[in-house]
This record gives structure tokens, sequence and C-alpha cells, in this order.
């Protein structure tokens, strides 16, 4: 028997492929694990480098705090007889202070040249050794305001004791600003590149 021709047409439909950028996103995260190990591979190369140069460096770090230290302590026994030693004989010549650069004027009107370099050059020696071990010694106080800020203080405390209670002494507000000097000094020629050298 013939079979009847049916009146319409059966439509093919393709099933539909999915997108070749769908297919390339995984490949997308597998580079992207297999960049990680190894940025992680040179951080882990680097640490070991920086363990090995940290165990030589701290004990010459430490030693030369521990000299530091030893020879603040001596000068701070050397700036009390200079300065916390009663003087009796020079009662009569002692005044107490309170105008910057009257002491100043004083010590350049001065005859001899060379009493003038001993009075001001006394006092800028006294406060460098401040500029150069203090940043060594406290590296919190490594900035030039801490370091000047704090040997203005004990200059002060000094000055306010010998004022107070050394018979021959008296305040001097110039003998502050000199030794506040002499640590600027000392500080910008050694104490700061000393600081750097065992604390950066």
């Amino acid at each position: 028997m013939a079979r009847a021709a049916l009146p319409f047409r059966l439509r093919t439909t393709k099933p539909e492929v999915p997108e070749k950028t769908e297919r390339k996103a995984p490949k997308s995260g597998k580079t992207e694990r297999k960049a990680r190990p190894k940025s992680g591979k040179a951080e882990r190369g680097t640490q070991p480098a920086r363990r090995a140069r940290n165990p030589l460096f701290f004990p010459v770090r430490l030693l030369a705090m521990l000299f530091a230290f030893a020879f603040m302590v001596g000068f701070a026994v050397v700036l009390a007889r200079l300065t916390l030693e009663p003087s009796p004989a020079s009662v009569a010549l002692t005044h107490t202070n309170l105008h910057p650069g009257s002491s100043l004027r004083a010590y350049l009107d001065q005859p001899e040249m060379r009493d003038a370099i001993k009075q001001i050059g006394g006092n800028l020696l006294l406060g460098a050794p401040f500029g150069i071990l203090v940043p060594v010694v406290a590296p919190k106080a490594r900035g030039i305001l801490r370091v000047l800020l704090l040997t203005a203080v004990v200059m002060l405390l000094v000055e306010f004791a010998q004022g107070a209670l050394v018979t021959g002494r008296a305040f001097d507000i110039d003998d502050v600003i000199l030794n506040t000097t002499g640590a600027l000094i000392g500080y910008l020629l050694l104490g700061r590149r000393l600081s750097r050298a065992l604390h950066a």
C-alpha cells in the first residue's frame, strides 16, 4: 500500500551548542591557580635570606647599644660633677639669668677670647653627647625634635638644681640654649647616622 503524504513537513531542530567563551572560563581559573603558588614561592625565598641576615646583625646592635648606654652613664656622672658640685668661691660672681643672650654677650665682651671660647665651647660639648647617644640608646627618640626636647628638659632640671640647691651656682637660660645647640650639632654629625645604621 502507498503511504499518504503528510500535509505538513517536520522541522528538524539542532541542539544548541554552548558558546566558546563558556568553555574557556575554566582555563582562566587554572592559570590563576598556577600563578598563585609562584608568588608564594618567591616570598618564601626572600624570608630565609632575611632570617639569615638578622642573627648576625642583632649581636652587633646589642653590643653598640650597651656601649652607648655605658658611655651615657659615664657622661651623666661627669655632667653631675661639672654642674652640681658646689663652688663657694664663685658666690659673688654668679647671678641668675632669665634673659636669653645676656650671658652670651658677657662671654664675648671678655678681654681674652680664650675665656669666651671656654665658656661657649664647654656648654656646646656638654650637650653634644645627648644628640649622639640618645638616638642610639632610645630608638623611639630618634627624631631631631625629640632629641632637642629631651636635652632641653634635662638641662633645665640641671639649671634649676644649680640655682636652688648648689652653692656658687645659678640658673642661666643661655647655658640651656648652648647645651641644646650642642645636642643639635651632635645629632646632625653622628647621632642620626648611628641611629639609622643600628635601628633601620
